[in-house]
């Protein structure tokens, strides 16, 4: 199957369809607004600084950015976001002040003090590793990247830090995104949240950098990394190796070939494919996982090549995170249940139970939501329960209420927090 029956850009024609006044009726109909407030309340039976401090964003009118909104109560909030209809909705930090008050303020007096622990993983930073598509496409195949993602970094987040409350949205298009929900992570400084990214980042450096993945033999055998291995172990070889095929052709070979630390194996090697390209990279794969680990057996033969078939794994398939939207505090990140204005699907939920089943083409998109609202969507008509009004969205609904239901009520502590490692 070719690159173009298998990939799908996700920029459908459904997109004709989101405008102030369908999103108008979206955000009164179906946003799930109860649970919505009581996630950023959390919990709290009263409004609390952890809703009213925090910073909303808001893109209308054809890409206006209207940053430091915020809101008193759920009413407000929903009443606001039914009027502006944004195209999208961006969630920040809270802040010393209500964020609408910002401009008031003395400099120095409007800071932000706590938000969630957020990562945000985007296709796009696989392009030179999948096969199957490229940019803003996105397929079946290439999807199960991000399944792996979910898996090393819940783990990672659940194991190595003690954090708990921990959810997972599809972006609406080609990623994900984690919101650490624990009190503990939305203390964090930016120092701390720094440490947390480069904690969790293996994979360093740009498509021209032949050689990505650069551990010690110290943290060779850390618990997070011989952890990662296993995981990635279960879906390399029908990922990588049949699904992407990342040594079908001899410019995919290569690019593996480059962070083979020995020249005269790398000419070897490809010397011997050159002869039979045909052969699936299943066995292309055990071929050189041969040749380097009879080298390596070799007195004085390099540390990297004991560790090459590792590191090639973790640098094909290990989570590749756009750290800046870890490391800092104010830093922005778009809402779960906002629409992607590009595809118009909705940005979902996904359960912790759900990484290797859920299905992005499955997500509902605002075209599907407005057909289940039936024929009464005109503006001002009357509110339905979303389990009526929005079947295909109650299963999301669903988990994202549990996820809300056990999160601890909100000390609203301002102090600042960090991680020893």
């Amino acid at each position: 199957m070719t690159r173009e029956e298998t990939a799908m850009e996700l920029d459908a024609d459904e997109t004709t369809e989101v405008s102030p006044m369908t999103l108008g009726i979206y955000y009164r109909r179906a946003f799930p607004h109860s649970v919505y407030y009581k996630w950023l309340n959390y919990n709290g039976a009263a409004p609390t600084t952890d809703f009213t401090h925090r910073e909303f964003s808001f893109t209308i009118n054809d890409g206006v950015y209207v940053r430091y909104q915020s809101f008193r109560d759920a009413s407000e909030f929903q009443r606001e976001l039914v009027r502006l209809s944004p195209s999208k909705i961006d969630i920040g930090a809270i802040f010393t002040a209500a964020p609408k008050h910002a401009k008031s303020l003395q400099p120095g007096v409007f800071r932000p003090v706590a938000k969630e622990l957020v990562f945000d993983i985007d296709m796009t930073d696989y392009d030179d590793v999948r096969t199957c598509c490229q940019g803003g496409a996105i397929c079946a195949k290439c999807w199960k990247f991000m399944v792996i993602a979910m898996h090393v970094l819940d783990r990672a987040l659940r194991e190595d830090f003690g954090f708990s409350h921990i959810m997972w949205v599809y972006s609406g298009r080609r990623g994900v995104h984690c919101w650490v929900c624990d009190e503990r992570a939305r203390q964090l400084d930016d120092a701390a949240r720094k440490a947390v990214a480069g904690y969790l980042s293996i994979v360093r450096g740009g498509a021209e950098k032949g050689k990505k993945v650069n551990l010690s033999q110290r943290h060779a055998h850390h618990p997070h990394v011989v952890r990662s291995m296993e995981i990635i172990e279960e879906y390399f070889e029908q990922v990588l190796l049949e699904d992407q095929e990342i040594l079908l052709t001899r410019e995919r070979w290569n690019k593996v070939l480059a962070a083979l630390p020995d020249e005269e194996l790398r000419n070897q090697i490809d010397t011997q494919w050159s002869k039979r390209p045909d052969k699936p990279s299943v066995e292309k794969w055990s071929e050189m996982v041969d040749i380097v680990e009879k080298r390596a057996s070799k007195r004085g033969a390099k540390f990297a090549l004991s560790t090459f078939e590792r590191d090639i794994m973790l640098q094909y398939a290990y989570p590749r995170l756009d750290e800046n939207v870890t490391t800092h505090l104010n830093h922005l990140l778009k809402s779960p249940f906002c629409i992607h204005p590009k595809t118009g699907r909705v940005c979902t939920p996904i359960g912790q139970d759900q990484f290797d089943t859920f299905d992005p083409f499955a997500a509902p998109t605002l075209a599907c939501v407005l057909k289940e609202l039936g024929s009464d969507t005109a503006v001002g008509g009357k509110s339905q329960d979303i389990s009526q009004a929005a079947a295909s969205l109650t299963g999301y609904v669903d988990v994202f209420e549990k996820f809300v239901a056990l999160l601890p009520v909100s000390s609203n502590s301002t102090s600042h927090q960090s991680l020893d490692f």
